[in-house]
């Protein structure tokens, strides 16, 4: 069974929701990257999100485009992230993913490697499933085919603005998860959550036997307070990248702790 099925079904056992914590690969470096996904791991992260850095991103904020800038500029390559992430892979309780490996890719990214080669490459290096932002429905039969094929995850996006017939396609087409955006917007920090959200989620119960997961601008506890009644799991980024702009005046140990003290009061939340 994929991780990532695993971990959702473990946690419905449970009663309990998935904590989601996203960081860019590379950001202040690989090395810290290593050392925050292991501190996610051990504070209460049911999944880890990686992003991959792109130039272009496509509906991220200025908090994570910075942050993938920041990678970019130390030439963090696709091959590299692949290289750190084996290593990490090594180390429990990643070597058992009973915390799984996602990655945050552009589907440029995986075009340009070519999807049967990143594919693989991100099935080696101990990834279990992809979120791919930019991939149409309409162009994913090939990606999820193949994917399929490797029992890895292509995990897709609806968002408030999706229409309905098209929402039910992209839930049918989505495997391991289904990413439910919060706002018609990018990714960042907000002081409060859309009513609506709260119907669109119930709607989408209807529509799928996929977990859902939540994500952009949730920040807060009474956000994750707010959706752990309605949805399987949400997913934090902008919080914990923010306090890594920091990295260039501070010590990346001291900030890594207040990241993984943020990590737990989220996850308490979630799952009191």
């Amino acid at each position: 069974m994929n991780p990532i099925d695993a971990t959702f079904q473990r946690l419905r056992t449970q009663g309990k929701k998935a904590f989601i914590p996203f960081i860019t690969a590379g950001d202040p470096d690989l090395d810290s990257t290593g050392l925050l996904l292991r501190e996610f791991a051990k504070h209460g992260a049911s999944i880890l999100e990686v992003g991959f850095p792109y130039s272009d991103p496509i509906a991220d904020g200025p908090v994570i485009q910075a942050s993938y800038t920041r990678a970019l500029a130390i030439r963090v390559k696709i091959a590299d992230i692949f290289q750190s992430l084996r290593k990490i892979g090594t180390l429990p309780p990643l070597v058992e993913r009973t915390v799984p490996l996602v990655a945050m890719v552009s589907y440029s990214l995986i075009h340009r490697r070519g999807p049967e080669v990143f594919l693989q490459e991100a099935s080696d290096a101990g990834i279990s499933g992809a979120i791919v932002p930019d991939l149409p429905i309409e162009e994913a039969k090939e990606m999820t085919a193949l994917a399929a094929e490797r029992d890895f995850k292509v995990i897709l996006l609806v968002t408030p603005t999706t229409p309905k017939e098209r929402a039910i396609q992209i839930a049918r087409a989505s495997t391991g998860f289904l990413y439910c955006v919060t706002i018609a917007g990018i990714t960042g920090e907000r002081d409060r959550l859309p009513e609506e959200l709260l119907g669109q989620l119930t709607w989408l119960r209807k529509q799928t036997d996929l977990p859902i997961c939540v994500g952009f601008g949730i920040s807060k506890p009474e956000h994750v307070r707010m959706l752990r009644e309605v949805a399987d799991g949400v997913i934090v980024g902008s919080a914990f990248v923010r306090r890594l702009e920091q990295a260039g005046s501070r010590p990346v140990q001291a900030i890594a702790q207040e990241i993984a003290d943020l990590a737990q009061t989220l996850a308490d939340a979630l799952n009191p």
